[in-house]
């Protein structure tokens, strides 16, 4: 990737704006007598910088700014990077510096484009409301905001490494490290985001299985594979890693991923039920088998060691013949009382 465009960050120190705003007021209100003072005594040099204050003094609170903490204020000026504020309060900086935010003005290009067919409309209702509109300012703010989120895609469709069609989502917990970065880096590093999280999670889950079963080929006998549906913490800080290195170019962090959406896609659901029911009714059968002949065989040897009965071959066999029945069958057995003999 090329760097050789990167912007470095530069912190701005700017003065106070409130004390530059009790300045401003102050000189605004001097002015005003220092004028009629300069006429009545014709003193043209007063009137003159009188008359400079009035015209310097709105451009003084233009170059007013206010920043939230967690909060960062990306300023250009003149088309070039001029800095960054990064700590809350209260500035003063250059009036014909502009603030950088993607997300505002994105949001404010999709209103424009939304609107554009009702300009009319829009002019009426906001005279009607005493020309108070809504506007984006309202919603998203100039600065960068610097706060933990949450990025929540949805769900989307991938194949597994078995071919197997899976609905698969995730939340990112993230934030804006370096925002200048973020801002000339990428387009948009909110868009960008969104983008990269899509394409890791789409390259990450179809390097694993959803599921292995006991009667997979692959499968052998203590080979233990990383699955979507056993190893999901272990899967989602593999996503982590690879997030975190395709965004730091964008200033962004990947504090934590985390699957919160996993399941076979509609088409195949039934018939994997199907399947994993089945696995586990074999598995249960086997269980329920090998503890049957266990208890079997604990019979007959304690049998034999009391001396008990004497039991000849084709006897043990009936006896076990009974015993798996009873003890296999799925339901209740019902005794049979035999009178005679079985030979």
């Amino acid at each position: 990737m090329n760097t050789s465009n990167h912007i470095e960050q530069k912190i701005l120190n700017p003065p106070s704006g409130v004390l530059m705003l009790v300045l401003f007021i102050i000189l605004g209100i001097l002015s005003v007598p220092g004028f009629i003072l300069g006429i009545t005594g014709g003193n043209f040099i007063i009137v003159s910088v009188c008359i400079l204050l009035w015209i310097l003094l709105p451009f003084g609170f233009a170059g007013l700014r206010s920043v939230r903490p967690n909060e960062a204020l990306v300023l250009t000026l003149f088309g070039k990077y001029y800095g960054t504020i990064n700590k809350p309060g209260y500035f003063l900086v250059n009036p014909f510096a502009r603030f950088n935010n993607p997300a505002y003005e994105a949001q404010a290009a999709n209103e424009a484009s939304e609107t554009g067919d009702a300009i009319k409309a829009a002019f009426l209702s906001s005279n009607a409301s005493g020309g108070k509109t809504k506007t984006t300012s309202n919603r998203i703010r100039k600065t960068i905001s610097l706060k933990r989120s949450t990025l929540d895609n949805g769900v989307q469709k991938v194949n597994d490494a078995l071919g197997n069609p899976v609905i698969i989502g995730a939340v990112v917990l993230w934030h804006v490290e370096d925002p200048t970065k973020a801002v000339f880096n990428v387009e948009n590093y909110t868009e960008f985001l969104s983008i990269q999280t899509d394409s890791t999670i789409r390259n990450t889950a179809r390097l694993y299985p959803y599921d292995i079963f006991d009667d997979d080929p692959d499968s052998g006998e203590g080979k233990e594979e990383q699955t979507l549906r056993g190893s999901s913490q272990e899967i989602a800080l593999k996503m982590r890693d690879e997030l975190a290195d395709k965004v730091a170019f964008a200033g962004l962090v990947i504090e934590e991923v985390r699957i919160t959406h996993l399941s076979y896609a509609e088409e195949i659901a039934a018939a994997m039920l199907q399947r994993q029911q089945a696995s586990a009714i074999i598995a249960a059968r086997t269980k329920i088998v090998d503890g049957a002949v266990s208890m079997v065989k604990m019979a007959i040897d304690k049998l034999n060691e009391d001396d008990i009965v004497d039991l000849d071959e084709e006897r043990k066999a009936q006896m076990v013949s009974n015993l798996l029945v009873v003890l296999c069958g799925n339901k209740d057995a019902q005794p049979i009382v035999n009178s005679g003999t079985i030979y």
